[in-house]
């Protein structure tokens, strides 16, 4: 089916609301909604604190008599199935009168899967999908992650010299990077529901591991532990990378012992390398042994999907790339 040409931006923005959500909606997806009438936004909305309401619900509330006629973009297929705390978002979008529904990604869920698609054709309703689908899935990787593969979502934060130290010999690494590198992480971490360090970092640097940006403060993650003892008061103790089953994203922030043992596991999806112009030498390295026996079997594993300067410093976002 063909699309307009504004499609794609429209849906860009859509993504970009259902940031908002994240990590707060777990256990539902952060999804976005924006209706849009003669080619100007008359609502917006994103899943809500808890998973309810919907972002269509809350773009649909916003918008009242304004909908009818309206298209409706919205990052993940609208549910079909209703639940005791509120009726399924297709046929609020075909009661609320939506002429013309732009879908990034269809629903996994197979309460939905396809079903939110037909019934909304089923009502008259034009419907265009597959409109920037993985960008849509990226921003909705924690969820995504915990429902078709059964395990949270990782992300692991490097933040180190050009020659790849994280710290200096005697453990010094207050601090490697400059500030806007430090924002950038707090905000990584305000988009988590966990973050995680080894028991060496924490005897070392004592680490708050809340979020300090203004505004943000009440998204700090819950602190996890890697240790196979005791993990202090305010901490959860995590043995292993697969022990951790309680939720959806997880930052994993240091050091060099909890990175290596994610990695060995293969257990992250997303790499944050921040880079320093500064050249250490004989400091402490970035990473330990990760298992690797062969180094043909290191290449073709990292995709690059974000390159930026913060400041002085670089940031070198890669993907893990999946089988398959």
């Amino acid at each position: 089916m063909q699309r307009g040409p504004a499609d794609a931006d429209w849906m860009a923005i859509a993504i970009a609301l259902s940031w908002r959500g994240r990590p707060g909606s777990a256990p539902n997806p952060n999804v976005g909604c924006l209706i849009v009438k003669q080619g100007k936004v008359v609502a917006r909305g994103w899943t809500q604190a808890g998973g309810r309401p919907h972002a269509e619900a809350m773009a649909l509330a916003a918008a009242g008599d304004a909908a009818r006629g309206a298209s409706a973009y919205v990052t993940l297929e609208p549910c079909a199935h209703a639940s005791p705390r509120g009726p399924a978002c297709s046929d609020s979008l075909i009661a609320a009168g939506i002429a013309r529904v732009v879908i990034a990604a269809r629903d996994p869920d197979p309460r939905t899967d396809g079903k939110g698609i037909a019934r909304l054709q089923a009502a008259g309703i034009e419907v265009v999908f597959n409109v920037l689908a993985a960008e849509a899935r990226a921003a909705m990787a924690p969820w995504w992650t915990r429902h078709t593969e059964g395990r949270p979502f990782v992300t692991l934060k490097l933040a180190t010299s050009l020659d790849g130290c994280i710290a200096r010999a005697g453990g010094s690494s207050r601090w490697i990077t400059g500030e806007r590198a430090r924002a950038h992480g707090h905000l990584e971490r305000a988009s988590h529901q966990a973050i995680l360090v080894g028991r060496g970092t924490l005897d070392a640097d004592a680490p708050q591991l809340n979020v300090r940006l203004p505004g943000l403060a009440d998204r700090s993650p819950k602190r996890l532990l890697l240790t196979n003892g005791e993990a202090p008061e305010g901490w959860i103790a995590i043995a292993s990378p697969e022990a951790i089953d309680d939720v959806d994203s997880v930052l994993v922030e240091g050091g060099a012992g909890a990175a290596s043992a994610f990695l060995a596991a293969d257990r992250v999806d997303r790499l944050l390398l921040y880079r320093a112009p500064i050249l250490i030498g004989g400091g402490k390295p970035a990473l330990r042994d990760i298992g690797l026996t062969d180094l043909a079997d290191a290449h073709g594993r990292w995709r690059l999907s974000d390159s930026r300067m913060l400041g002085s410093d670089r940031l070198d976002v890669y993907e893990r790339v999946k089988e398959g």
